[in-house]
């Protein structure tokens, strides 16, 4: 019986060849399965998905440089219910000192409204009635604060939506100064993160949001809870406000900090207020994933040079006096700038400042440190030749003659001192 030709060989080979491959591959499997690993590649956490929350539109914004991260409608005009006491806010912080005096108006609720606790005549400051605005989402404070401010509700209203276009605020429009939904009553999580950041530039602002609850003046003093209620179980949340209407649903700006960054997400028409809140955390918690610390100037790292002219050395390196740490969003560009004097006149000590390295991340400067001496530099020592040839007017001959003689006369005064203190 013949043997198989060369063409059977070769294909017994690879059957053999693939079967020690697929049985590799088996095992591969088997080992992974009691890892409890997948077969498949698993994402770290800076590449995960970003999350969808379950509600009609949402947005999340650094608040640095104003990048969005993630994003769904972001610019789909919605109602926006209490999320407009922001635009109350924004006016009265600017048109009121918070020492003004405040006369409440008379105000009618309807029954399940949100209220601070006024009584129409008594007098309550600007600084009160905006805890009472943006804590418990007082309608009776922002009645109290649009007539304050405009004289009338309709006044204030038509400079909440002249305000709106100077922002920019392209697709919101207010009825009213609380967030009762009306015609002509919406905004979006665009505008909505617009105006928060620009609120979040008051100091003042940042504080009255990142209180879970405030005691307040008077007699009989109240105390208002801030229904955003995430300030108070996390201490990484610092803002910034709720809202819930029938046709708004539960919306929520919410804004949060970490490693130095803040972001502020936005989640508009949520079904219950425990989805929005969960939404909220998870916008914020997948966006600081995004980040990680960098430390682009470290303790004594050496960032210049500079020239001593007229040092016993011909320069000095320039380190950092501290580090520098900031956490840097992934492909973010990250710059130090030094600048320093390019010379410098001896002496120089150990420790003089003598310029500074700046780092900036995204084009926004993040930190600064001091370039400081590494080590001192005297004066260098000067010929004394050098310094007579240059003192002594005469010919270059004559002038060294003179000093050859002055030479020989120290040296032989100093022997005869020598010999006659020796003889001493």
């Amino acid at each position: 019986m013949r043997g198989p030709g060369p063409q059977g060989l070769q294909g017994a080979r690879q059957r053999r060849l693939n079967l020690r491959r697929n049985r590799a591959t088996a095992i591969l499997g088997l080992v992974a399965l009691g890892l409890g690993l997948s077969a498949s590649p698993v994402l770290a956490a800076s590449e995960a998905p970003a999350p969808h929350p379950d509600a009609r539109a949402f947005t999340l914004v650094d608040a640095n440089d104003g990048a969005r991260l993630a994003a769904r409608a972001a610019h789909a005009s919605l109602p926006m219910a209490s999320t407009t006491k922001l635009m109350t806010a924004y006016l009265a912080l600017r048109r009121l000192p918070l020492g003004k005096t405040v006369v409440a108006p008379p105000y009618h609720p309807l029954p399940g409204e949100s209220l601070m606790g006024l009584h129409a005549g008594e007098r309550v400051s600007v600084h009160d009635l905006t805890y009472g605005l943006l804590l418990p989402s007082g309608n009776d404070a922002a009645a109290a604060l649009a007539v304050a401010v405009a004289g009338s509700i309709p006044a204030f209203v038509g400079e909440m939506n002249a305000a709106a276009r100077r922002l920019g605020l392209r697709d919101t429009s207010y009825a009213n100064p609380i967030g009762l939904d009306a015609p002509g009553e919406y905004s979006s999580p665009s505008d909505l993160v617009k105006l928060t950041l620009q609120l979040r530039r008051r100091r003042v602002f940042r504080r009255i949001v990142d209180t879970p609850r405030k005691t307040l003046a008077g007699a009989d003093p109240p105390t208002v809870v801030n229904r955003n209620d995430l300030v108070a179980r996390y201490g990484w949340i610092n803002g910034v406000k709720t809202g819930y209407t029938a046709n708004a649903g539960n919306v929520l700006v919410a804004s949060g900090t970490r490693g130095g960054v803040t972001l502020v997400s936005v989640v508009m028409g949520a079904r219950t207020e425990a989805s929005r809140d969960a939404d909220s955390l998870d916008l914020l918690r997948w966006g600081f994933s995004l980040y990680r610390p960098r430390t682009p100037v470290r303790d004594g790292q050496p960032l210049a040079r500079t020239t001593v002219p007229n040092g016993a050395r011909s320069g000095v390196r320039l380190v950092a006096a501290r580090a520098v740490t900031s956490s840097v969003r992934r492909g973010e560009g990250v710059e130090v700038h030094v600048d320093a004097r390019h010379s410098v006149p001896a002496p120089v000590h150990r420790g003089d400042r003598l310029g500074r390295a700046v780092v900036s991340v995204g084009g926004e400067p993040v930190g600064r440190s001091p370039l400081l001496a590494a080590r001192s530099v005297g004066i260098a020592p000067q010929s004394w030749l050098a310094d007579v040839d240059d003192a002594v007017p005469g010919p270059r001959g004559v002038v060294w003659a003179l000093v050859a003689a002055a030479a020989a006369a120290i040296a032989a005064g100093t022997a005869v001192a020598v010999i006659r203190w020796r003889r001493e």
